[in-house]
């Protein structure tokens, strides 16, 4: 399946991305609407406990490398000193807080990954405290990213290992961009515009986790991840477009994912992961 093939079907059957997603698990997996919409609400409930639980608190990651920036920069958003707007504010602030979560073994979804898991509900949660939408419509924000980022993985990766961090907080950006446009009442060629807008501006990202934990850099990496997605769906809604299809997009990501030597694939072999400082915080969890 490609996106030429997505936009295409849903042209004919006059459906949005979403509504798409929900006929696809049907035929593919045999689930009826209302178990696949069941499910999906499991997880935006999942994700929203994430998205506010180191806002209440300041937690901090098993390592005790990180933790407590969530709550910092929150309470900076709340005296409005923010330069940002509102939403943005608010995303940034909830991406940091589901990647806090995630690194003090808090719950949450892996969307597409655990390092990226921050992205696409700090997009979807910013956009409902600031707009007025349904549940429902949450729910088919999140069924249209599905659909890219099933795309993404078929012809590229999700993996950092494989593809660097292009491929995980890259791929995030793209499934939370198409979201904001369905929700926004975007078509699924917007939908899809948004998505290669994303991944252009963050192709050849690479993975360099210090001392090999899910942490540094990738907390800060959703937060800026979600800032890329919100600009892309923007630009999208304006009617801009992105002259790169996104399959071509999703190919190229592919290809510099590939070329991409190991030390930056997950590897804590090369970029941050071996400055001075990277190593030193190494050394002081691992002794070596």
């Amino acid at each position: 399946m490609d996106a030429i093939t997505v936009i295409e079907r849903c042209r004919q059957e006059e459906i949005s991305l979403g509504e798409l997603a929900l006929r696809l698990e049907g035929e593919q997996n045999g689930a009826s609407p209302d178990e696949v919409l069941d499910r999906v609400e499991q997880m935006l409930v999942v994700m929203e406990r994430a998205a506010h639980e180191a806002l209440a608190k300041p937690v901090r990651s098993v390592s005790g490398l990180t933790g407590g920036d969530a709550y910092r920069y929150d309470q900076y958003r709340k005296e409005g000193r923010s330069i940002l707007g509102e939403a943005a504010s608010m995303a940034m602030a909830f991406a940091l807080s589901s990647s806090e979560t995630n690194a003090a073994m808090g719950r949450i979804v892996a969307c597409p990954t655990a390092g990226s898991c921050g992205i696409l509900p700090a997009a979807l949660f910013s956009m409902a405290h600031t707009h007025t939408f349904s549940r429902r419509q949450l729910q088919d924000a999140f069924l249209a990213a599905g659909v890219v980022g099933m795309i993404i993985d078929e012809h590229a990766s999700l993996a950092g290992a494989q593809g660097g961090c292009q491929a995980e907080c890259g791929s995030a950006a793209a499934m939370a961009a198409a979201a904001v446009v369905q929700l926004m009442g975007g078509s699924p060629a917007q939908c899809f515009h948004a998505g290669a807008i994303a991944i252009k501006n963050m192709l050849g990202l690479v993975c360099d986790p210090v001392a090999g934990l899910v942490e540094i850099p990738c907390i800060k990496r959703n937060a800026g991840g979600v800032l890329q997605a919100l600009g892309a769906a923007d630009l999208a809604l304006s009617g801009v477009e992105s002259y790169i299809p996104f399959d071509d997009t999703v190919e190229a990501m592919n290809r510099v994912g590939n070329a991409m030597p190991a030390a930056l694939r997950e590897t804590a072999l090369g970029g941050l992961a071996t400055t001075a400082s990277g190593k030193e915080m190494r050394e002081r969890i691992y002794g070596a």
